[in-house]
């Protein structure tokens, strides 16, 4: 094997572990690869560049664009008021979940439709008296399976597609075509997430019930009218640096400052709100001026036009992962005060601003209205929804998105252009039509995922022409023995394997020239390896960080990382058995 194929296989072997277990983000490490893989001359910059003019990337960008007008205009949240209902056992409420959530994720990037159902399935299974930890997981579930029915139903079925059809033209696959293996795969993955994925389902609690007394995380105060803090700045007062407390917001004549800064007058009667731990109440009973409110309703429990309750699940991309609340400064660079955190379905007891923050760590925040729009697009968090209510879309062209998207199906279904073209179109008709602002498509746009993409495309051409793939082919045909049942089998575990440690769209990418050159010195049709790609790095059922919905729901839902493998892992062994059985009989070897 020559030299540079010795140094694209190194790269790539380091780029895994550094994608699983560094805080780096995909689209950060992969860029780093090819920038090295660049300046060693293993690839030139025209392969470098090459992943930019996919068509597969681009058709990734405009369907975010149709999605991000699906979610202005309201229309998930539309489907989520009729579909949802009042079913009368925990398996109804399962399949009026199930069932709507694959179809949409058929058409629909999954991630926005889980953020936008989780606040309505939270709110619901209090309304159902369910615990929402029976409802989150097989939400995050469906909407993964939902993804493999068509070729636009993940962003990785349509840069794999892509990357087909740059190397066989011939080859092109329809909207459907793997809706033949997806179907099955989906309607068997959802019989077993409504029968069997509750009886393995522990008891948990949730963020919503760790929250649900704000009496336990907050001290409530008021300034004496005749005491000495009067017309005195907090700063001055001596409430800025606290040992296990922060002040959050002042209540004044039936109106809330809220993420009160150090240069706010107090005012007699102020009725000061403290988050931290119940300790610190004795430190501010010793506090001249302050007395304990006597009011019988805490203030958290009022509803402020000046102020927002919001739950916001932290990334594993937030730049305070590791750190501790009150060294990182998280009220002045988000301005929003953390009230409490819930970990594993638990509060987090002690001294609030000690706490280190984890990745699905959920955050109960008090934060102004514009909050909620400035970081709903935020890398830092994975889902951002209010506690207290929130006003609902204008869904007057919700049925003019929904007809877009629909039209850009049917274009592309019956060959009248390409996927990309289609999808170009409808992008073009949604910003004319004013189903999606310009500056929500750019909101929409998911420039990691994207970055990602077209970096993993420097890395599978390193691969390819240093000779390494064509290497690694002949090992995978020596350890398959030239029988395409094994190398299909061996393909997918690979692929499966991958996508539980790294992005599915990495895995993918980087895989696809190696599997490649092994169907092809073994002289069979490359469609079913081509399909097991796709199929496999769709599979993340096993983790919470092996997809992004799964990090969404794992907070809010209270799961611990077992809880995964035990549902999850019975629902991966199901799937690869139905698709590496269907998959030869629709594509033959």
């Amino acid at each position: 094997m020559p030299l540079d194929a010795w140094i694209s296989l190194a790269v790539v072997m380091a780029v895994f572990p550094l994608m699983a277990f560094s805080r780096l983000g995909p689209d950060i490490v992969l860029l780093g690869a090819v920038i090295l893989l660049l300046t060693l001359g293993i690839i030139d910059p025209s392969q470098a560049l090459g992943g930019f003019s996919s068509t597969g990337l681009f058709t990734v960008a405009f369907m975010y664009v149709l999605v991000a007008s699906i979610r202005e205009t309201g229309g998930i949240d539309l489907i989520i008021r009729h579909v949802l209902g009042r079913p009368r056992r925990e398996g109804g409420a399962l399949v009026r979940l199930v069932v709507p959530v694959a179809a949409l994720s058929a058409f629909l990037n999954n991630t926005p439709v889980v953020a936008t159902y989780i606040p309505a399935v939270l709110s619901w299974s209090q309304r159902l008296k369910l615990p929402a930890h029976r409802l989150l997981m097989p939400l995050s579930f469906a909407s993964i399976l939902g993804g493999t029915i068509t070729l636009i139903g993940t962003s990785t079925n349509l840069v794999v597609h892509g990357l087909l059809v740059e190397r066989y033209p011939g080859l092109a696959m329809g909207l459907f075509d793997l809706a033949w293996v997806g179907l099955p795969v989906a309607l068997i993955g959802a019989l077993y997430l409504i029968v069997v994925a509750p009886r393995l389902l522990p008891e948990r609690r949730g963020a919503a019930s760790a929250f649900e007394n704000p009496r336990e995380f907050t001290i409530e105060m008021e300034v004496d009218p005749e005491g000495p803090l009067v017309d005195r700045t907090v700063e001055e007062a001596g409430l800025r640096h606290l040992c296990e407390l922060f002040l959050v917001e002042i209540e004044r004549d039936g109106n809330v400052v809220s993420v009160v800064g150090p240069g706010e007058r107090l005012k007699g009667g102020d009725r000061l709100v403290f988050a931290g731990t119940s300790d610190g109440a004795v430190e501010l009973q010793q506090i001249r001026g302050l007395r304990p409110s006597r009011h019988g309703e805490s203030s958290l429990e009022k509803d402020f036009k000046e102020r927002r309750l919001v739950e916001a699940v932290v990334s594993d991309q937030c730049q305070f992962v590791g750190k501790r609340i009150r060294d990182g400064h998280f009220r002045t660079l988000y301005g929003a005060a953390v009230l409490a955190v819930c970990r594993g379905g638990e509060r987090v007891a002690g001294n609030l601003g000690q706490v280190r923050l984890q990745p699905a760590d959920v955050l109960l925040l008090e934060a102004r209205p514009p909050f909620i729009e400035r970081h709903r697009q935020s890398r830092d968090f994975l889902l951002i929804s209010q506690v207290n209510g929130q006003a609902r879309p204008n869904h007057e062209k919700a049925w003019l998105a929904w007809s877009i998207l629909a039209g850009v199906v049917a274009l592309a279904t019956f060959g009248v252009m390409s996927m990309m073209n289609a999808a170009m179109l409808g992008a073009v008709l949604v910003l004319i039509t004013g189903c999606c602002s310009v500056g929500a498509a750019k909101r929409g746009l998911d420039t990691q995922v994207l970055l990602t993409i077209a970096a993993s495309f420097g890395l599978g051409a390193a691969l390819e022409s240093s000779g390494a793939a064509a290497t690694l082919a002949g090992l995978a045909l020596g350890v398959a023995d030239g029988n395409p049942w094994l190398l299909l089998i061996g393909t997918y575990l690979l692929v499966a394997l991958l996508t539980e440690l790294v992005t599915n769209n990495a895995a993918a990418v980087i895989t696809f020239p190696v599997v490649m050159a092994s169907a092809e010195s073994l002289g069979v049709n490359p469609m079913p390896f081509v399909v097991a790609v796709m199929f496999a790095a769709s599979a993340s059922f096993l983790t919470p960080i092996g997809y992004q919905t799964n990090l969404m729901v794992h907070g809010p839902g209270g799961y611990r990382f077992g809880d995964f493998l035990r549902v999850g892992g019975l629902l991966n062994v199901l799937t690869a058995i139905i698709a590496l059985v269907l998959i030869p009989l629709v594509w033959p070897f």
